[in-house]
This record gives structure tokens, sequence and C-alpha cells, in this order.
């Protein structure tokens, strides 16, 4: 029988070592996770506690946990006991060649406070998704003199034992899908004359806190085609506002 490296007395064979710059595997659960990701844990979150699937008080650990979490795999054992049901749909297609986007696409805008303030507000470009998430704390978000570059714009708004507050300008459309438990969730709904005019969509929860939709009086985008352009931004500073 051939002798081994050890009964030989040889040097016992060393594990091959990696070649510089090769990718190790990664196992699917340690991915790290995008806000996209921690977007789609949170409305899966929401929905359970709309249908009863969760209390309050689960929700509330769980919306926690969603934001501090690192890794995909932090995120599915959240929801593993609950359906996962459809991913959110996509904004209604509209007119490429009416309305255009921006050339470098904008990340999701991220606000949030907890046990404090945090807000978001001035001239500020927005993008289509933002989240506002208040835990023992208030958010607030004034697109009042926000640049609008999308027709479509959804706020995902979550209070647990605190407040988020949005203020809006005149002309827009309101639309919400949100739900209070021992909480408010104000947004009043509504269509702008135009039919150009942006659409924001409120959704999301309210435990225990309000999350409110506050209409800036005074505070109207004029040139709403303008605002779809980034050209015509450039060239007139974006929307401009009108003071009635």
């Amino acid at each position: 029988m051939t002798d081994t490296p050890l009964e030989s007395g040889g040097a016992a064979e060393k594990a091959p070592v990696p070649q510089a710059g090769a990718a190790s595997p990664v196992a699917e659960g340690a991915v790290r996770a995008s806000d996209a990701d921690r977007d789609r844990i949170a409305d899966i979150l929401r929905e359970a506690l709309a249908e009863g699937r969760l209390d309050a008080e689960e929700h509330s650990e769980r919306v926690e946990a969603v934001y501090s979490s690192k890794t995909t795999g932090e995120l599915d054992l959240l929801v593993r006991d609950l359906p996962a049901g459809r991913p959110e749909p996509d904004p209604p297609a509209y007119d490429s060649a009416q309305y255009a986007p921006s050339p470098v696409p904008l990340p999701t805008e991220q606000v949030v406070a907890i046990f404090g303030e945090a807000s978001r507000e001035g001239r500020w470009r927005v993008p289509r998704r933002v989240n506002g998430f208040a835990l023992f704390g208030g958010v607030e978000l004034d697109l009042s003199e926000g640049i609008f570059e999308h027709q479509y714009v959804v706020i995902n708004a979550t209070a647990i034992f605190g407040g988020v507050e949005i203020k809006v300008p005149e002309n827009v459309t309101l639309r919400q899908k949100g739900v209070g438990v021992f909480g408010g969730f104000d947004v009043p709904t509504g269509e702008a004359p135009d039919p150009n005019a942006p659409v924001v969509l409120v959704q999301g929860a309210a435990v225990f806190g309000g999350v409110e939709v506050k209409t800036t009086v005074g505070r109207r985008l004029r040139n709403l085609l303008h605002t779809f352009h980034p050209r015509s931004d450039r060239r007139h500073g974006g929307p401009r506002l009108d003071k009635d």
C-alpha cells in the first residue's frame, strides 16, 4: 500500500490557496440587502398588518428590524411565516415622448427618524420613491418646492409611536393606500384639474402614530409639462412656483 504523506513522514498537503482576484462564492442569504429589498419586505409586513396576520406590536418589531438588516437572509427571516404575495406593480406607463426621465436615475430617498427628527425640504429633485420611517420620532417630507421629474411618485410612510408629515403643492393629484392601527392615516385624496399634473401615491401604516398630508396653500407648480423635462428644468431652473 502506498504511504500517505503523513505515514511517510512528509509534510501534510496544504489546502489550495485561492488565486488573487478570484471571487469567492457567497451564500444566497449572505447577499447584501438593497433599499429595494427592504422596501419589498416592508410592503409585505404592511399588508400582513392590514390583513390581521400580525398585531401592532409584532409589526412594529419587524419593521424596525427591516431597516437594520444588512443581508437578504436577515430580511427573509422576517417574512418566512407570511405569504410572500405579489410584488408591488410598477407605476403606470406613460408616453416617453411626452415625459423625459432624468438622465441619471435618482436613488430612493430614505428619511428615517428613530427617537429623533428628520426632514427633507427645500429645493430638491423628487425621485420615483421616497421612504419616510418614524419610530418614536418625527419625519417631515416637504414636496412643495420639489422638482418633479416623474409624473408618478410613491411615498412609503410608516409611523410607529411617531409621525410622518408630508407637504405637497396645491395642484398635484393625491392618492392613498394606507392603514391606521390605533393611529391616523390622513391623506386628502383628490384629482388635479390638469391631467398632466404629478400623481403622488402615499401608502404605508400608522401604528399608535400618525401619517398626515397637508396641501401648502399658495404653492402651485406652474408649466407642468416643463416639470417632466430635464432640459426644460435646466433652462428655466426647474418647475416654477406660483404664490396666489
